[in-house]
């Protein structure tokens, strides 16, 4: 397969839930005027993201970076504020509640944090329910959903019910549910973040090599370098923003407002050493970082993973560990 078609590319996407949270209230509720905040931060701040057929991509960033709103924007889930998710030729903020129904039932697959499995019925008919919904007959639907239990190894749990499974076997049958339809995309958002760390790494084995054999393109959500590193790339959200991906120059976003310090009593300190292949580190967020003097640098690492926020320039070595940004933001759901 041609891994450099794109399946799926979004641009320029904004989401300002603020503007909806504005809009005129539809309840008899009172209305309490709140005066409006100087600033505030896009969930999603005019990002740009393509994905390739047959491509894993994981979005890393902290909570409330924007990724997960990312992921929802992508999947049709929600509809941004503004900007453009074309799948295969068609728009799909453009599209009606129903159509874009339609194409998350048949087009993408889902996989939960925490499975969202029905518990009332058996593994069997949780991952054949997608197909009858779609108008496969009961029969064949649970006879494709037996051949992916079967696929998967477990074939021993068909007729047992969420609650009698672990968390790792639920999170299989949530794959099998979410690979079953042959999805050309399968939406991860944080798959193993209720999983120990061996479940999750055999999990993440499964989904990928899952996905692979499926012709299945995969996109994670997760906050985990140890399960970004099952993906071919890594891509970072913070504030609403989407940064380089792993392995390009990456530090240098980091190193941008690093050298300020607008709240700080002593002179600004340089910029910290940035990786040759590091991904930009949450220094990004602005050079308002220090309490007594220099703002933070950023340090990378030759591996690519994500620098850490801390080492001062070289005129604010003595001011230690900096502090929080000034001013609180408004959090990105």
């Amino acid at each position: 397969m041609n891994t450099m078609i794109p399946v799926l590319t979004a641009t320029d996407l904004v989401m300002d839930y603020s503007a909806r949270s504005s809009a005129a209230p539809t309840n008899r509720e009172p209305v309490v005027a709140v005066p409006a905040p100087s600033f505030h931060t896009l969930a999603l701040n005019h990002v740009n993201f393509q994905l390739n057929a047959g491509e894993s991509v994981a979005v890393m960033g902290p909570s409330g970076s924007g990724k997960s709103t990312l992921l929802h924007a992508l999947a049709g889930v929600i509809q941004p504020t503004s900007g453009s998710v074309v799948f295969r030729g068609a728009d799909i903020t453009r599209m009606n509640d129903a159509d874009r129904t339609a194409l998350r039932r048949t087009a993408f697959g889902f996989v939960f944090q925490s499975g969202q499995l029905l518990p009332e019925l058996p593994a069997v008919e949780n991952i054949a329910l997608p197909m009858m919904l779609s108008g496969v007959d009961y029969r064949q639907a649970t006879d494709t959903a037996i051949l992916w239990l079967e696929r998967l190894g477990l074939r021993a749990l068909a007729t047992q019910r969420p609650g009698e499974m672990s968390g790792g076997q639920m999170q299989r049958i949530a794959i099998a549910r979410a690979l079953a339809m042959r999805p050309a995309v399968v939406f991860a958002d944080e798959p193993t973040g209720a999983l120990d760390q061996t479940t999750g790494r055999e999990v993440m084995g499964i989904l990928t090599q899952a996905a692979r054999d499926n012709g299945s393109s995969v996109v994670v959500v997760t906050h985990d370098p140890n399960v970004a590193a099952f993906c071919g790339r890594t891509v970072t959200m913070q504030d609403g923003v989407l940064t380089a991906p792993q392995g390009a120059a990456g530090g240098a976003v980091g190193a941008v407002r690093a050298a300020g310090a607008t709240r700080g009593t002593g002179a600004p300190g340089a910029a910290g050493v940035v990786g040759a292949a590091g991904i930009p580190s949450a220094a990004v967020m602005a050079g308002d970082m220090s309490t007594t003097t220099g703002a933070a640098g950023v340090t990378g690492t030759a591996a690519g993973m994500p620098g850490t926020i801390g080492t001062a320039g070289a005129a604010g070595m003595a001011a230690g560990t900096p502090a929080a940004p000034h001013m609180t933001q408004e959090a990105a759901r």
